[in-house]
């Protein structure tokens, strides 16, 4: 028994509206927390140690907030990771305050650093700009790649017009994870950083690989059985790939949630844009893609031009 998918469009769509909606307002209201990567700063990771038992003993965010508050730090942000670790980001700092610093944290409990780095204003805004030109060249060439590949099929839907649904659907899949990490960053100061950046990333490619193989399969159908109705062709096509697809993203997300449980801090929060996105990303290829062609379509019909 094939599911109708293209029968509830316009549940989807509404359901895709208010998520994009949401995300869009979320990124305006509270913007993206940059990492010391964008936007320049220190970042120090230490350890508290109990001098007489040498257990984890780590002082509140509040005394350690009150001991740095003589070095005119400005805002610091203050992570706890693991039993007895922190990682503390503040503005720019040369070594002497490095020094400094830790002696002063060393008054609340003996401290052994993990790491120290600094990273210069000018140069934390430069790999923002290429972050983000990046992105734009990796959305760009997939649109491309799609209007080429499915350039023998000029009807009943253009193909550009593959091109630029994937992208719509790429859209939705990069804004959803955007607009989460902007609430996350405004309740609990998650950044966004290198990591994070490579998860979206992934996120665009794995999201279009799948739409890529939805749209192929309605090709395939289209040159084996003609353009027919072309709604019914989408129908076909979208059963014929959906246990693929949900298997495929359901063995991702198993790992995806053992590196989140599991993984360590480090890589907590790229392996939660990637749960995040590539659910999006399912969601996009199946209830999106599909019917938007199909939407497409019939508006193109409606004024005659096929």
């Amino acid at each position: 028994m094939n599911f109708n998918f293209t029968k509830y469009s316009i549940v989807y769509y509404i359901l895709f509206g208010i998520l994009v909606i949401g995300s869009i307002l979320a990124l305006l209201i509270f913007g993206l927390k940059f990492g010391i990567e964008f936007t320049g700063g220190s970042n120090m990771e230490v350890n508290f140690i109990d001098l007489a038992l040498q257990v984890g003993k780590r002082p509140s965010n509040e005394e350690i907030s009150k001991a740095l508050l003589s070095f005119n730090l400005g805002e610091i942000i203050i992570q706890p990771t693991g039993d007895k670790g922190v990682v503390l980001r503040f503005k720019g700092v040369d070594e002497t305050l490095h020094q400094q610093i830790l002696l002063k944290l060393s008054e609340l409990s003996k401290v052994e650093e993990r790491s120290f780095e600094y990273i210069g204003p000018s140069i934390g805004q430069e790999l923002k700009q290429k972050t983000m030109l990046s992105m734009f060249l990796a959305l760009l060439a997939i649109t491309l790649y799609i209007a080429f590949a499915f350039r023998k099929v000029s009807r009943p839907v253009s193909s550009w017009k593959y091109g630029i649904t994937s992208l719509i659907a790429l859209l939705h899949d990069i804004l959803i994870p955007l607009g989460v990490f902007a609430v996350l960053g405004k309740l609990y100061n998650v950044e966004i950083t290198i990591p994070i950046i490579a998860a979206f990333l992934t996120i665009l490619g794995f999201s279009v690989h799948d739409t890529i193989v939805i749209f192929d399969r309605i090709r395939e159908n289209i040159l084996r059985k003609g353009m027919g109705q072309f709604q019914e062709t989408v129908n076909w096509s979208l059963n014929q790939t959906l246990g693929r697809s949900i298997s495929t993203v359901f063995t991702t997300l198993l790992v995806l949630l053992s590196i989140l449980f599991f993984g360590g801090s480090t890589l907590k929060y790229f392996s939660l844009a990637l749960i995040i996105g590539i659910t999006s990303g399912v969601y996009s290829s199946i209830f999106i893609a599909g019917p938007l062609l199909v939407s497409w379509h019939k508006f193109d019909r409606k004024k005659g031009i096929y």
